[in-house]
């Protein structure tokens, strides 16, 4: 959990999902960082299992290539709530990821007028406010994550594009009234 908290790592990470296998030189160069600290931080991420080395891509022994292990990734702070520093890093592995998410949803509104009409009628930014039991949220998160699954699954299309898909299922305290 801690290897995925920093901001570097988690961003590199996120685009070798994205974007497909890569090298540190090709990730440095759309980060701005160097080569070798991206090198630093692809090793941190293989040692913990999130991505893999791609040697099949590979030209040269020198040339070293990494691959996403996964396509997503789900987790439950709540088992992380067992000691304070757990439940920190959980923190702020949440925080981060709640960054990323952030400027995700930045970049959609600030590109959104570049995409063809139909995609921008496609897209969505809704907000529902619904009052559920712990059970019934966790039902919901199953059945949506079932869907995104369903879809996740069709080969792709004729005019398909990658889409990022976000659900966040948030308790929020009431301030004031029912």
């Amino acid at each position: 959990m801690r290897a995925l908290a920093h901001p570097l790592r988690l961003r590199l990470l996120g685009m070798l999902r994205a974007d497909g296998p890569a090298t540190a030189t090709m990730l440095g160069g759309e980060v701005g960082e160097s080569a070798a600290l991206v090198s630093y931080h692809l090793r941190t991420l293989a040692r913990h299992g999130f991505i893999d080395q791609a040697d099949d891509l590979a030209r040269d022994r020198r040339e070293r290539w990494w691959r996403a292990s996964h396509r997503g990734m789900t987790w439950e702070p709540a088992r992380f709530l067992d000691t304070p520093d757990r439940a920190a890093a959980a923190g702020a592995l949440l925080e981060q990821i709640a960054g990323r998410y952030a400027e995700a949803l930045r970049q959609w509104v600030v590109e959104s007028s570049e995409w063809p009409e139909e995609w921008i009628e496609a897209s969505d930014m809704s907000d529902w406010r619904l009052e559920l039991t712990p059970e019934q949220v966790l039902r919901m998160r199953e059945e949506l994550v079932a869907v995104i699954e369903r879809y996740e699954a069709l080969p792709p299309a004729e005019g398909a594009e990658p889409i990022r898909t976000l659900i966040q299922l948030l308790p929020q305290r009431r301030r004031y009234g029912r």
